[in-house]
């Protein structure tokens, strides 16, 4: 008897262990590859977070045909050289189907160029914003594969001119990290604060990880600005911020996107960024939105206005669901399917378990569906971009308050003024 029963319980050992063997075959594994440190560090713990929270809350709504999505997770330290590397190991050793990231442009933009694009693997960029993304597409060279779930800067640097000269910045310096988004955004500013009417009194590149910026900022304050429009990252835009204030500039500072940090106003001051004014690609709520909004903290102890978080949570999402449409990890399928989880004629679905579960039913039954996410409601161009509002906010009292909103319709209306 006593053989019998050790036959049956290593018997059910076997079956126990084959049947977690069976379920881990059945992962289906994503790449990420993110900005864990570096000077972008703080977005990409945050939009690794969102994604992760993405593919818990459809792996609660009954997962991919049963399979749940997993990540793997991979640290670019903010360099294109690591991120390529790092991308390169996740295509052709783990064989993913897909890639989320980089955060920052100088990490997706290799990324894609060495990696996803040869390889046709899909690639989400959260939060790269550059100009450059859109024209490798225009010439060819993405093999449609990339997508983004953030506007271009080619919208958000005019958005940025208007909001400077309505809050009477109309003489600036600029100080911009020395690479494709620093460049890019700068650009697009410059044509449409000059068309505006705005002065830029110099422009200086710096580049990332110096111990001192005594020379830029030097450099930068001649011409007697009224203020900076300080294109950065919270480390090194801290170590300026405050080496421009301390050498007598005026504070009084235009900021981008990445500037909207709870690190930026602690290290520089919050006494010093009562003047300080700054875009970001805005939202269009819906239940979405209140959904993060309430989940995110308690499930990454992180602040959900962190930059990068909400657009990373529908860079999951729109993968997760993409994935179940294909119905397989195939990069092709899945680059087919990143459109049709938008439908516009589909099932209006949001964000959480229970939408999630809703949307895996429909796509069983055949039927479309339109994610509308945190970021609001999206489509993708021929380009993998999106188009979506901008908001507008200061920073007063150590807190970042949103002061307004500028509509893509209000973007356009601009750049066809100015003749862009």
């Amino acid at each position: 008897m006593r053989k019998t029963v050790l036959a049956v319980t290593a018997a059910m050992s076997v079956a126990a262990a084959a049947g977690v063997a069976r379920a881990a075959d059945c992962d289906i594994t994503v790449g990420v590859v993110m900005e864990l440190t570096g000077p972008a560090g703080e977005y990409g713990q945050a939009g690794s977070k969102s994604v992760e929270m993405a593919f818990r809350d459809i792996n609660d709504a009954g997962g991919v045909n049963g399979c749940k999505l997993v990540t793997d997770t991979r640290d670019s330290q903010s360099q294109g050289t690591v991120a390529v590397d790092a991308a390169t190991q996740l295509v052709q050793i783990k064989h993913v189907p897909v890639i989320i990231g980089g955060i920052i442009s100088s990490v997706s933009i290799p990324i894609l160029t060495s990696v996803t694009a040869p390889a046709k693997v899909v690639q989400v960029s959260p939060a790269s914003s550059s100009p450059t993304l859109t024209a490798l597409g225009r010439d060819g060279k993405t093999n449609g594969i990339f997508f983004r779930t953030i506007t271009s800067d080619a919208l958000q640097g005019v958005a940025a001119a208007k909001y400077a000269m309505d809050q009477g910045l109309k003489k600036l310096s600029v100080i911009h990290v020395n690479n494709d988004f620093g460049v890019n955004m700068v650009g697009e500013f410059s044509k449409a604060y000059k068309a505006l009417g705005g002065e830029i009194v110099s422009v200086t590149p710096y580049n990332e990880k110096q111990s001192s910026y005594q020379a830029e900022v030097t450099a930068a304050m001649a011409g007697s600005p009224e203020g900076l429009y300080l294109v950065s990252y919270p480390v090194d835009g801290a170590t300026i911020a405050r080496t421009w204030i301390s050498q007598g500039g005026p504070a009084k500072f235009l900021l981008n996107d990445g500037m909207n940090s709870a690190d930026f106003i602690k290290n520089v001051g919050a006494k010093y960024l009562n003047d300080a004014y700054g875009t970001s690609s805005g939202t269009t709520p819906t239940p979405s939105t209140e959904y993060f909004n309430r989940e995110y903290k308690g499930f990454s102890g992180i602040d959900p206005g962190t930059p990068a978080a909400v657009q990373s949570y529908d860079a999951g999402a729109i993968v997760g669901l993409a994935i179940a449409q294909a119905g397989k990890a195939d990069p092709a399928a899945i680059k087919d399917a990143m459109r049709k989880v938008l439908d516009p004629n589909g099932t209006v679905i949001h964000a959480g378990k229970e939408d999630f579960a809703k949307a895996i039913e429909l796509i069983k039954a055949g039927k479309p569906i339109k994610y509308e996410g945190v970021i609001g409601p999206v489509q993708f161009d021929e380009y993998g971009d999106i188009t979506g509002p901008f908001r507008l906010w200061r920073i007063k009292d150590g807190e970042v308050t949103t002061v307004g909103e500028m509509s893509t319709a209000d973007v356009d209306a601009i750049k066809a003024k100015l003749g862009n």
